[in-house]
């Protein structure tokens, strides 16, 4: 560390003239397109042995204007594996000259608590609250890592709308020990040098201009520079591992688990009571996981070594509560009486995550899932839901790698991935246009898969009132309002699916001017977005998930009409999908039937002028009108 804190010394002795950080001394090349410019972003780790480290960062960022204000804010936790020794910040403007410095009363001590029941992260924050852009902030903090089972990522850009004058990776290791890393999209090698008993690895990127905001642009975990580093021996909460290889990170975990899957005698009976009649697996799987939702409910609790290492069984049997890891434990306990084998996996959870390297053994996973292995019947958990269907997984953890802990040999699997025709949305409209341009509609709308995730969520975590808000919010009508609905969720069926009825009443509806109609056929299901054309697209376009959309739309409008204009049909069919409506008129009656088919997959920049046009020809069908005029008598 005195190494570090030598060099540092150096390094701020050449910074800390007056008006250092003028804003016109930035290259020209890097204020295109940057909210923020990063002048300095020096991280550095000294690794001392597998259960000490330091580590240290020097950061200068100047805020160009408000969209980059979330980056003035300094934010830093620790906890019971990891304290902070110093902070100091400086404040200056836009010609450079220091404003003020960060005094220790300012700096908030916040509880990292969150939803949590009870957690031992806690934050140091702090913010000069300055609003007169562009302005400069630099921080330096310097702490202490109790175990190696973390380490610092580096990402030198973090976001679009980022420049880059000056940013590094230094980790300081002892000779002897071997220090794993993988580089992402970085040019160039790590520099190294050996000394007498230490080994210094340092990455570097300069002069990075700043990249727009793409429209279905890939993850950017996945298009931006990334160093990772990662530990081989490692000390953590007074384990000790080794993770140069999934199997040994599994046995890691093993060891964190070993003797905390004993049952209490009570559930040991109940589970044979509930099971033994029961004549496939299948059923008895079905069938504890609905016992143990009944009969448990998620609370997270992340403290010390807690956070990986999870309540025992009997424990979450008598209070009924625990966090992912504890919950997913004793659903594993809880198979293991009924006599079938289950597996804890470690995964990546979240709507937007990329997923973990799986050619990297590493800490990558924030969630615990069940996993009962049996070929092509292979079950998947979420155990933290008590509402979620037995079996599915869902956008937030399905369709990516994990690790399957196992006393056999821990590895990589996959979660189960929901193809187009899983992810349906079907949608029946009746509806009515009274002579004064009113809207009286039913709609009944059955989603399956990826696309009722976001209505079981609602169903189940959100009042009547908080229901309809969004009801009133979601269509793209003037004035309207929702006098009835009702939701009714069928969880049975290995992908689950909602039913959803409403009544729509919007006033306005159709136009009437003159002796003429105007009104938009396509109701509810109209395609929102118009996408803006680039005069050259960096990155490729990725299509997350795919799914199918049909409607059918009856209205009946007044007497006395005929039809004086109408859309024609729109047909198209391309690498990102199919969309097809058409238009039927018999009498009062306007038949719409409409199918929108979205492919996913990753397809090249090159094409996005394509992916332009068929989208903004959806938009427009969708927006189409039509025109009809009073007969004449």
């Amino acid at each position: 560390m005195k190494k570090i804190l030598a060099f540092l010394t150096i390094i701020s002795l050449g910074y800390n003239s007056q008006a250092q950080y003028a804003v016109k001394d930035i290259p020209e090349a890097l204020t295109p397109n940057a909210h923020l410019v990063k002048r300095l972003d020096d991280i550095r780790v000294d690794i001392k042995n597998p259960g000490k480290a330091y580590y240290y960062r020097h950061y200068v960022y100047t805020i160009m204007n408000e969209a980059a204000e979330r980056y003035a804010y300094f934010v830093d936790h620790y906890d019971k594996f990891r304290d902070i020794n110093s902070i100091s910040g400086t404040l200056y403007d836009a010609s450079g000259n220091k404003i003020k410095n960060v005094k220790k009363k300012d700096i908030a001590d916040e509880s990292g608590s969150g939803s949590n029941l009870a957690d031992d992260a806690r934050y140091k924050v702090h913010n000069f609250y300055h609003k007169s852009y562009p302005y400069t902030v630099e921080y330096e903090v310097e702490g202490e890592m109790k175990g190696i089972f973390n380490l610092p990522e580096w990402q030198p850009v973090p976001a679009p709308e980022v420049a880059v004058e000056k940013s590094s990776l230094t980790v300081i290791t002892p000779k002897d020990y071997t220090l794993r890393y993988k580089q992402l999209l970085y040019s160039g090698n790590v520099l190294t040098k050996e000394e007498k008993s230490d080994k210094t690895y340092q990455w570097q990127l300069n002069n990075e201009a700043a990249k727009p905001t793409e429209a279905y642009a890939p993850e950017w975990d996945n298009i931006s520079t990334r160093v990772i580093i990662a530990p081989s021996q490692f000390e953590f909460g007074g384990y000790n591992g080794e993770m140069s290889s999934w199997q040994n990170f599994g046995k890691f975990m093993l060891s964190l688990y070993s003797g905390r899957d004993v049952l209490p005698a009570d559930i040991k009976s109940k589970v044979h009571q509930l099971t033994d009649h029961l004549k496939t697996n299948q059923e008895k799987i079905a069938t504890l996981y609905r016992f143990m939702q009944d009969n448990t409910h998620y609370i997270s609790i992340q403290l010390g070594i807690g956070g990986w290492q999870p309540l025992d069984a009997n424990y979450v049997a008598k209070n009924k509560y625990g966090d992912c890891k504890a919950l997913s434990n004793y659903m594993v306990a809880l198979l293991k009486e009924a006599g079938i084998k289950a597996n804890n996996v470690l995964i990546k959870a979240g709507e937007d995550e990329t997923g973990i390297l799986s050619d990297f053994p590493s800490n990558q996973f924030n969630h615990v899932v069940v996993c009962v292995p049996a070929g092509k019947d292979t079950t998947w958990l979420e155990c933290t839901s008590q509402t979620v269907a037995p079996g599915y997984m869902g956008s937030f953890t399905g369709n990516r790698e994990a690790l399957l802990v196992s006393e056999n040999g821990s590895a990589i699997v996959r979660t189960p991935a929901y193809r187009k025709e899983n992810n349906l949305q079907v949608r029946q409209v009746k509806a009515t246009i009274d002579a004064n341009g009113k809207l009286t509609a039913k709609v009944s709308t059955t989603s399956t898969g990826l696309q009722q995730d976001d209505l079981h969520s609602l169903i189940n975590n959100s009042s009547p009132d908080e229901q309809k808000k969004r009801l009133q919010r979601i269509f793209t009508l003037s004035n309207y309002e929702v006098p009835a609905f009702s939701y009714l969720e069928n969880r049975e069926a290995a992908v689950p699916t909602v039913n959803e009825t409403l009544e729509l009443v919007a006033n306005d509806y159709a136009s009437i001017t003159g002796k003429r109609l105007f009104l938009r056929p396509n109701i509810v299901s109209t395609y929102t977005s118009k996408l803006a054309e680039t005069e050259k697209r960096t990155h490729d376009i990725v299509c997350t998930y795919a799914f199918v959309d049909r409607d059918t739309v009856n209205i009946t409008i007044p007497e006395g009409y005929q039809i004086e204009s109408m859309p024609p049909p729109v047909k198209l069919n391309n690498q990102f999908g199919a969309y097809h409506v058409s238009y039927k008129i018999e009498g009062r009656s306007i038949l719409l039937i409409r199918s929108y088919e979205r492919n996913a997959g990753t397809f090249p920049a090159k094409d996005y002028t394509s992916f332009v046009d068929f989208y903004n020809k959806i938009y427009k069908a969708d927006q189409a009108r039509m025109v009809f005029v009073k007969k004449e008598e």
